[in-house]
């Protein structure tokens, strides 16, 4: 298998195809449409479910979802399901001030849930902040997730019980520290894997390429995975790189893969075969979700000043939602009662994130001196006194109250 051949594959290819002539023309006209054509560009990518929901053939990645069930399905569907509707809650939440801010993952549910159900146990996950899925696929409380958004603590889930560290806010420095863990476990003679998530934007980060490099030259099992939603909030792409972000993974001496992001399906298949390569001893892989983020950067931000509302449309006449339903009815595999359950659950989600939130006590007012210097400073204490005078000034002036 070679890094072209890999990445460069479309679901229409016949089997019979020569895998490197294919995978150079294809790599060659990919990179002439990301330089000169921008956003009009039509990707190379693996697919296996169409947007219309039709199952296609793929002869590299079909082994790692023949064993797939009508049930496995509908756990699919219903991950993706009440992911979204968890992310809406988040979303009203913030916006009636009960959050600071929230990142959306809109549009993204395919690529991570397919990518979190491919996960053994003791892999080992690196988010960034907007992993909502893969949490929960880690089996991570949602309303945990809420809390360093609520401001009342720094993360909310001991990261060791879930094999999910804490979110990580500088931007594609998680890619790093996925790479020194990998390493580690190969140190210790551990068969497992570890993935890290990013973005577009974070691709570009110094720390990611630095991620790279150690982890080629060390043979490191780790997977690269990167939601390419097309929007570094209001950088676009092509911006940023004038090739598919996958093909960055050659000058490093590993292999990318860019798989449709929509597609549970492909995500499911290509992250295992990823996982497969690192626990293998194969070293590390770069798995380019071709998706698109639907909603804002996060509540801070307004898509609709630098995309138009076209553009939105198009993609979500791709829906990862819609296109596996479509799959399941067509299928036979899921009838309205199945729907009609998970709406009735979808909604119960809502309104236990809703209450959990509200409830959530406010944390101590000088928690924030807490562990800045191991053995306590003269400038901190400094801080905290000035701030309990300030804390007072409110009782005095409520008369004491």
């Amino acid at each position: 298998m070679t890094v072209e051949s890999t990445a460069a594959r479309t679901p229409r290819r016949s089997a019979g195809s020569k895998a490197g002539t294919t995978g150079t023309k294809r790599t060659t006209s990919t990179t002439k449409k990301a330089a000169g054509a921008g956003k009009s560009a039509e990707p190379a990518l693996v697919q296996l479910l169409t947007p219309e929901g039709k199952r296609v053939k793929n002869a590299e990645f079909d082994q790692y979802v023949a064993d797939i069930t009508a049930e496995d399905l509908r756990g699919l569907y219903r991950d993706m399901v009440l992911t979204r509707r968890f992310d809406a809650e988040a979303t009203a939440l913030q916006r009636q001030g009960e959050l600071g801010l929230w990142a959306s993952l809109l549009g993204q549910e395919a690529a991570q849930i397919g990518s979190g159900r491919a996960l053994r146990d003791d892999d080992y996950v690196f988010p960034t902040y907007r992993e909502h899925g893969v949490a929960w696929c880690r089996g991570v409380d949602p309303t945990n997730l809420l809390g360093m958004f609520r401001g009342v603590n720094n993360g909310g889930w001991d990261p060791n019980g879930n094999n999910f560290h804490l979110y990580t806010i500088v931007i594609g420095s998680q890619a790093l520290h996925a790479t020194g863990y990998a390493m580690g476990i190969t140190k210790d003679g551990a068969d497992s894997a570890v993935i890290a998530y990013f973005g577009d934007g974070a691709s570009s980060q110094g720390d990611v390429a630095e991620a790279f490099t150690f982890s080629a030259v060390y043979n490191a099992p780790v997977v690269f995975f990167c939601q390419n939603n097309q929007w570094a909030i209001s950088e676009p792409t092509e911006k940023q790189s004038r090739v598919p972000l996958y093909q960055r993974a050659q000058g490093f001496g590993f292999p990318g893969v860019r798989v449709d992001g929509n597609d549970v399906l492909a995500n499911l298949a290509v992250t295992k075969w990823a996982l497969e390569r690192a626990r293998a001893g194969d070293g590390p892989t770069l798995v380019e979700a071709f998706t698109y983020r639907m909603g804002a950067h996060t509540t801070s931000d307004d898509p609709t000043r630098y995309r138009h509302d076209d553009e939105r449309a198009a993609w979500e006449a791709k829906d990862p939602i819609l296109r596996l339903r479509r799959h399941l009815e067509v299928s036979n595999h899921a009838d309205e009662g199945f729907f009609a359950e998970l709406e009735t659950e979808s909604e119960a989600l809502g309104k236990r994130v809703r209450e959990a939130v509200r409830a959530m006590p406010d944390p101590d007012h000088f928690a924030i001196f807490e562990n800045v210097y191991a053995d306590g400073h003269a400038l901190v204490d400094e801080e905290r006194a000035q701030f309990a005078a300030y804390q007072a000034s409110f009782a005095d002036e409520d008369g004491g109250k």
